[in-house]
């Protein structure tokens, strides 16, 4: 789960829990002092509707004692009013079974106040005794309509409407915070993925805006850094090139000198201008690949692009290093050439081909073949070169596209390598937005380079 998501919902169940407490408190708040004041109106209105019968049935007779018994059952709030006798004589009941109210009558009877029963979740029941002028005694009963709690939202039909409209601005102010907070995340996350892939121009304080927290500082100490290690790496890259340049002129002159002490030498010094000599070719082969690293590095130099035909370059490439492969008694074997064809340079892809062949060429052991394959699926062409070498450390296969990366000082160093070449390959692949990778084998190293696939009929 990002982290985008997480501050999300928990700003909505903090929104959430919020609006339940405060309907809890506002309904727990509100109950006690309603149902308080219910019970004193409900007291009051029995006591006064019994008096007042008592009176009227005094004053006007049956006639109008059943006209104000009419009147009472009309409010709103009442649902029945049952006058009956102490002795279970019934005067007026909308009831058919009036012994329900036996222990009623009885308490109100002993007791000559209003009781009140609240069995019922819905109605309550209220009752007083009152005394006409010829001694007979009644006790009216009134069952009552409850008080409701009035619902958070109201009890308008649209009520609904109001829910949904919280729960969307709760929705959308928390999609509001969490995206404030994350966002300035996500930029630095881009940016720094785009500086470890090599983008060193890669800044990210100007797309955070104008904040001032923690964040907005954290982007700054990010454009800092990626400043700093954008002047070293490109310090370093113009210190290898203006080196490699400077080098060059001696290296000439040395030359020449060499051809004219080789001319003057007798059979004791032969050997050793011999020496010189082969360490001046590999001199001068490193410089020349330090140059093209450093091109290919910095994009200083464009190179012509076209439609190649893979296939056919990477079997002249495998039959050249078959051929240096048979003199130290080793082989390069095709084992699947599928058609393919791609868009680019092809002095930078042979260059690339012909680095990782001649890598796996020079560790493969004597006596074993180097197998090559390139297949075509999924709109790529990938190409596999697999030797017998014994493989490298795991920890190591990341380091092998490094400048100058040694695996084995020693062995390396007797096999002549000066460690650019899958440097170079690696640069020139990523020029045509491929991939090259390592991993190891059962007994050996593979290394495989993706590009995608020309479509012919574009």
């Amino acid at each position: 789960m990002n982290l985008f998501l997480k501050i999300f919902l928990w700003f909505l169940a903090a929104i959430s829990l919020m609006v339940g407490v405060v309907v809890f408190l506002n309904w727990t708040v509100q109950t006690e002092p309603v149902v308080s004041r219910w019970r004193i109106s409900v007291r009051n209105q029995t006591g006064i509707y019994a008096a007042t019968a008592a009176q009227i049935y005094d004053s006007q007779g049956e006639q109008g004692f059943n006209a104000f018994i009419g009147r009472i059952r009309q409010a709103e709030t009442i649902s029945e009013v049952d006058v009956i006798g102490e002795n279970g004589k019934v005067w007026s009941a909308e009831v058919l079974n009036v012994n329900n109210y036996s222990d009623l009558i009885s308490k109100t009877a002993a007791s000559d106040a209003v009781e009140i029963e609240l069995n019922e979740p819905e109605t309550a029941l209220s009752a007083k005794q009152f005394v006409l002028r010829n001694g007979e005694k009644y006790v009216l009963i009134i069952r009552w309509e409850r008080p409701r709690m009035t619902p958070f939202f109201g009890e308008s039909p649209f009520r609904y409407l109001r829910y949904a409209g919280l729960l969307l601005t709760a929705f959308l102010l928390c999609w509001a915070l969490a995206r404030y907070l994350s966002s300035p995340i996500g930029k630095l996350r881009r940016a720094t993925q785009k500086l470890a892939a090599g983008d060193l121009s890669a800044r990210v304080a100007d797309q955070v805006g104008n904040r001032h927290d923690e964040l907005a500082a954290l982007a700054k100490d990010f454009d800092v850094m990626a400043e700093r290690i954008e002047s070293l790496i490109t310090s370093q890259q113009r210190l290898s090139r203006d080196v490699s340049h400077e080098l060059r002129s001696p290296l000439a002159r040395m030359n020449v000198a060499l051809e004219i002490a080789k001319q003057k030498s007798n059979g004791e010094t032969a050997p050793v201008l011999q020496r010189i000599e082969t360490e001046s070719q590999r001199l001068n082969d490193m410089i020349s690949r330090l140059l093209t690293l450093s091109k290919l590095e910095t994009g200083s130099q464009d190179f012509d692009r076209r439609e190649l035909n893979l296939k056919s370059l990477v079997e002249q490439v495998a039959a050249d290093a078959d051929f240096e492969a048979n003199a130290k008694g080793k082989t390069v074997k095709i084992m699947k050439a599928d058609e393919c064809r791609v868009f680019g340079s092809e002095s930078l892809i042979q260059s690339a081909v012909e680095n990782v062949l001649r890598n796996a060429v020079r560790y493969t052991k004597d006596g074993t073949e180097v197998e090559v394959s390139l297949s075509n699926g999924g709109g790529n062409a990938v190409l596999r070169v697999v030797d017998h070498g014994g493989g490298v450390p795991e920890a190591e296969l990341s380091n092998l596209f490094k400048p100058f990366y040694r695996v084995g000082e020693a062995r390396d160093r007797g096999s002549g390598g000066t460690g650019l070449g899958l440097a170079i390959a690696e640069q020139s692949i990523r020029i045509h937005k491929g991939s090259i990778k390592a991993g190891n084998t059962a007994d050996g190293l593979e290394i495989e380079i993706t590009l995608a696939c020309q479509n012919r009929e574009q």
